[in-house]
């Protein structure tokens, strides 16, 4: 879709294409999902075995810390927001 936007009037494209594409979302779209209460977060999943491995509850609290909030802010510039820490 993002290829053929020139030669639409209006286009439904996921963010991740549309990044994909060079544009950015917050700035370039007419409409946004909601951020809030939104059911289409990206989770982190893992099985009751390596539950309790040290380097799933470091991955863990990586993807949940300040630092991947900011960087998840100034690379995507609202087109895609933190979950956490954000």
């Amino acid at each position: 879709m993002p290829r053929s936007i020139d030669d639409v009037t209006l286009a439904v494209i996921n963010g991740n294409y549309a990044l994909e594409a060079g544009l950015t979302p917050a700035k370039d779209a007419l409409a946004l999902e909601k951020a809030e209460n939104n059911p289409y977060a990206n989770i982190f999943v893992t099985t009751q075995v390596p539950e309790k491995d040290p380097w799933v509850q470091h991955l863990s609290a990586l993807l949940a810390s300040p630092e991947v909030a900011t960087f998840i802010c100034e690379k995507y510039r609202g087109s895609v927001v933190p979950v956490h820490g954000g």
